[in-house]
């Protein structure tokens, strides 16, 4: 019997007996929290062992210590994607979560599954929290960054932004490297660099494609973009950080999905 056809063995039986998974917002509300860098209401949940739970979580293993490490895996990718949606550093977010990872390798037990559990999202959580005490902007300022972050893919100009906003150029210009340290261009340059990051580490597009899915004028000026910003070309880049092979089209939505990539 082919996976397909038990499957549909399976979702044709009564299952009347099979836990019902916890909603979704729940699990998203505790994201959220992460990514706010809300400590105490993150450590409230830990405090509540909301991880070790059985009801409403699905079982992804007979094995209990095995279905645990499951879990942790979906759950710090994620936290690691939705703290990249809050700005956490792309490559900080993805090497907290290797390490993470990595450690449950060596561990046994549902307690100690649980214990790694806590100490990575509260490890998150107030890196999340440090990186907001530092990012105190002004109004226009946070609504730029928002508006970046909406139309990354889109070509954005500082002329584009001081309308949206009904301020001047010289002004927003003016105030925007007083409260970030770098210009709006450089700043939009950068933030579309890190998405060609991923979408070369995750992705199997082209430059051409690369450049025309973040509004560069040519393949050519993405390149030496990249290369400025980077120190590397993307072709270098690619042959030593690809990851996975993912379809184009999941490699997209994912971009979508975390603003950038």
């Amino acid at each position: 019997m082919s996976y397909r056809e038990e499957w549909r063995l399976y979702e044709a039986s009564d299952r009347s007996d099979e836990l019902i998974h916890r909603p979704m917002t729940e699990e998203f509300l505790f994201y959220q929290a992460v990514s706010n860098g809300d400590i105490e209401a993150v450590k409230r949940n830990c405090e509540q062992e909301r991880f070790m739970e059985k009801e409403g979580v699905g079982q992804l293993s007979r094995n209990q210590v095995t279905n645990m490490k499951y879990h942790f895996v979906i759950g710090t990718a994620m936290i690691t994607r939705i703290c990249c949606q809050n700005d956490m550093e792309l490559e900080l977010a993805f090497r907290l979560s290797d390490f993470y990872i990595q450690k449950l390798d060596d561990l046994h037990t549902v307690q100690e599954i649980q214990n790694l559990h806590d100490e990575m999202v509260i490890d998150f959580t107030e890196k999340m929290r440090q990186q907001k005490q530092k990012d105190v902007t002004s109004k226009h300022i946070s609504a730029c960054k928002d508006y970046i972050y909406c139309h990354i893919k889109e070509r954005i100009t500082v002329e584009q932004l001081a309308l949206e906003y009904g301020v001047s150029t010289s002004y927003l210009s003016r105030l925007f490297k007083k409260e970030v340290g770098v210009s709006l261009s450089t700043y939009v340059r950068n933030k579309k660099i890190e998405v060609a990051k991923d979408l070369l580490k995750f992705s199997q597009d082209s430059m051409i494609d690369i450049a025309n899915h973040l509004s560069f004028s040519s393949q050519s000026h993405f390149i030496q973009q990249f290369k400025e910003v980077v120190g590397m070309t993307p072709k270098k880049y690619r042959d030593s950080h690809h990851r996975v092979k993912w379809d184009k089209t999941v490699s997209r939505n994912s971009t979508d999905m975390i603003g950038t990539n």
